[in-house]
Formats: structure tokens, sequence, C-alpha cells
């Protein structure tokens, strides 16, 4: 079967190009050639493994991964140079919209800053969650209510998640809210399931929120260990028991926090969630916000091995068996390369969602940029209760935030894959002294990224999104 040469696939566009035995002119590379400058841009090439090469211009997220000959020489047809020469302006233009101007879409509430669980590597710190204050309803209704006034004239709906500690403590406010305004608000919520009941996975399918539920490994020795209660056992056995009950339900997603006690089960915990017919796992990179979580933390290599697994796991469950499960976190990866504004998880771009796209509003009132930030009071900008959000986006430490650049961070400012991994997260760095640091998982994700784009070069892509969302897309422009 002959390999192709790939392009970027857009929501809205995509190329192809296919190398063929006969061009009118050819850019023969060897390996010692690194970088083609056009018109004053640099499209850069580097190897994705022992098949493929990939060009690319970093700035905008335009690429090619192209089949190597077996001396590792590779051929670029001139027309493809002529396409990027079209299309830059425009694709330059698209990456620094989304970046810079895309509107505020999300915003996380913390209707309580107590937890009935003791996470290790909690981003809250343990005085807030022992003994956090929790909102009333009616400061629901109020910090609800300001929230549909400020999306009043736009034209979706904004979605509004609730997490941080444990929402379902005070479940029964909550559920009074969704049924409130369920017809301006799109919900979701993030739990540990511990307080979860039947009726209520009834009440969230009915209403159709996303729902997150924490769960680190397929036992119940290994999950406890980092998903530890209170109590002092875990949240294994009222986690499964939840996801038995949303039955295959496509609005859930299992949250799995990657530490030194689970990256080796990775792909084990793919094959345990395809049994209970969960159609979408994110297995997240442990944060090291909090000084306890860095003893916590995988080794680079092995999180990138073990990751890269569980991916190839999940496709080969989902191919045999007609039945989807991606890996969330990697999907958005793919996002960013084929379809760069259509990624959701905005943690993954520079400068990252929090205070732009998103932000948090605690249980005390306080809007910070994202809930990494709780424990920063630095980073408020200002309170629900007697300011406005659009101020809150306007304040200060909001801005800057969103000055936080990948141009301007030491290494990432000439890193091919910038704009891919976005260099996350800005908590965790500036809890580590340097906002202005690279990220702290920067070798893994230069090895996950390497993969995406292995895999789409293989065609793979259709089995590492979430069913029909391909279907979702369509070209901007195409090049054979």
């Amino acid at each position: 079967m002959e390999k192709r040469g790939k392009g970027r696939f857009y929501e809205p566009c995509s190329f192809y190009f296919e190398t063929i035995n006969k061009l009118p002119e050819l850019f023969i590379i060897g390996k010692e050639f690194k970088r083609m400058n056009n018109n004053n841009r640099v499209i850069s090439f580097s190897d994705i493994d022992a098949d493929w090469k990939l060009a690319l211009d970093a700035d905008n997220v335009f690429w090619g991964v192209i089949p190597k000959k077996v001396d590792g020489a590779f051929m670029m047809p001139d027309d493809l140079i002529t396409l990027y020469q079209k299309e830059r302006e425009h694709l330059d233009k698209e990456l620094y919209d989304f970046r810079f101007n895309a509107d505020l879409n999300c915003i996380y509430i913390d209707p309580t800053d107590r937890c009935n669980a003791d996470c290790p590597y909690c981003y809250i710190p343990s005085r807030i969650r022992k003994k956090g204050t929790q909102m009333t309803g009616g400061e629901l209704d109020t910090v609800l209510t300001k929230i549909a006034a400020h999306f009043k004239t736009s034209s979706k709906k904004p979605v509004i998640v609730f997490h941080a500690a444990e929402p379902l403590l005070v479940k029964g406010i909550l559920f009074n809210a969704i049924d409130r305004f369920h017809k301006e608000l799109l919900f979701g919520i993030q739990t540990n399931a511990l307080l979860l009941e039947k009726e209520d996975v009834e009440f969230m399918k009915k209403h159709r929120m996303g729902v997150g539920i924490s769960l680190d490994a397929p036992e119940a020795d290994i999950n406890n260990v980092s998903r530890a209660t209170t109590r002092g056992n875990g949240n294994f056995e009222k986690a499964v028991q939840a996801i038995d009950w949303f039955d295959g339900y496509e609005g859930l997603n299992v949250i799995s926090t990657v530490t030194k006690f689970n990256v080796h089960r990775l792909s084990d915990h793919v094959r345990f969630l395809h049994k209970k017919k969960v159609p979408c796992v994110l297995l997240n990179p442990v944060r090291v916000t909090r000084k306890p979580a860095l003893k916590l933390k995988p080794d680079q290599k092995v999180f990138a091995e073990n990751l890269m697994d569980a991916v190839d796991t999940a496709m080969d469950l989902s191919i045999k068996s007609g039945r989807q499960i991606v890996v969330g976190n990697f999907s958005n990866v793919i996002l960013a390369i084929i379809s760069p504004s259509a990624r959701r998880m905005m943690c993954d771009i520079s400068p990252c969602g929090g205070g732009r796209t998103f932000l948090t509003i605690t249980a005390g009132g306080d809007m910070v940029p994202c809930g990494e930030f709780i424990g920063s009071k630095e980073f408020s900008g200002g309170n629900i209760f007697n300011t406005t959000i659009s101020k809150a986006i306007n304040s200060k430490p909001f801005k800057e935030i969103r000055s936080r650049t990948v141009e301007k961070i030491e290494e990432c400012n000439t890193c091919d894959f910038r704009h891919i991994c976005g260099s996350p997260c800005p908590a965790e760095m500036h809890a580590r002294g340097n906002m202005y640091k690279k990220a702290e998982f920067c070798d893994f994700y230069k090895e996950i990224i390497r993969h995406a784009f292995k895999l789409i070069a293989e065609d793979k892509v259709e089995y590492l999104l979430r069913k029909d969302s391909l279907a979702h897309m369509q070209y901007e422009y195409q090049y054979k």
C-alpha cells in the first residue's frame, strides 16, 4: 500500500498531498537539512519516526507529514509551497484569533470548598478543604442569575461546571438551581461519586449534563492510594457503581490523574473502562501546584510510553468491538494539529484559557482565572457578589495570566510544538516560583505530539476522536 504525505485538517479545513514518483520540481532533503526558509518564514523539518518526516510552520501550525525513503531522504512538491504561501496569512489570523480573541464560554463554580476525599495531589489547600465555606441556595441563584445576564446576548449557551472540592456535598441546592436555569445554561459536574445515588444519575441524564467521575485505576488497591477519602479508604467502589449506573451515557467522562502509582496501568485502565461502556477517559498528568504532588510525579518517558500504549489500546478496542473509547487529552492533541481552533480543553494553548475562555467562581464568590489559583488570593479578579464578570475579565490578575505566552518562555519560544502544547500550566509554574518557566511535563508533551503525528500519518484519526467528530468538520482547502 502506497504511503501518503498529509497536511493539516482543519475545522473547517484540511489538505492532503501525495508523493509520487515524478514531480516537476522536488526538494530533496537529507538528514542534515534542518529548515527551509520561504519569504522570511521558516518551515522546520523533523523526524516523527523512522518512516515519516514532519514539515511544520510552528507559527501557524501549517504542517505536512512526508514518507521517507530508505536512506532517510524525502521529497516535497513545489506546489505545496505555493499552497503554503496562499494560505499562510489566513492561518496566521486564524490562530491569532483563537489565542487572543476567543470569548468566555465556560464558568466553573465551586459551590463548596469542602471535600469528603483526601487526594494527596489536590491543588486546593487542605485547610480550605476541611473548613472552607459553602454557598447557600440563594447565593448560587445570585451567581447563576449574574452569569445568565452576562451571556444574554451570546449566540450560544455558556457551560457551567460544578467543580473543585466535592460539589455533591451541596447536592440539593445544585439540583434546584439546575432545574431553574437549565433553559438558559448548559450544566456539567465533576465528582468523586462518593455521594452519588442512582436517582442522581437519572437527574443528570434527564438534563443532558456532562459528567466527570474521578477514578485513577482499575483496581481498588491502586486507585484508593490517590483517590483516598477522609475516612481512610477510597472511592473505587462508589465510582465503579456510578459508572455502571450511567451505562454507556455519552456525556460521561472518567477523569484519571496519572502519578507514579498508576502510570504502568493505563492500558489496563482503558480496558476496564471500555468493558464498563465508558466513552471517554482523560489520563491527565498530575499537577504539581502543591509541593506534596511533586512526590507523585511519574517519570516523563515512562508516562509517555504508557500513555501511547493506552491510546493504541483504546484504538484497538474501538476498532474490534465497534464501541468506541477515546483518550480525551490525547484527542485534544489531535485536534490541536488537525483543527487548532476546534480544541475544547484550553490548558494546551498559549495563552491558556484561564481568565480568557473560562474562569472559576469559588464558594466565597471570588473569581479566579482557574481553579488551580484557588490558594492564591493575589489572582482574584473580584467577588461575584459585588462586581461583574466583565470587570473580572479585565482585571489586572486576569490580564497577567493572559500575558503568559510561549513567545516569552525560554526554550518554548523556539520549540516547533509551542502552539500544540501551549506549555501548561501557569498556576503550576507560579507555584514552582516562576510562571515563565517551560511546562513541568515538557518532554512528555513532545513525545505524545510526535505520536499524534504518526497516527495521523497512518490514517487513524477517525479512531482517536469522539464518534462523528469529523462529520462536523469541512475542508477549507485540499491539496493532493
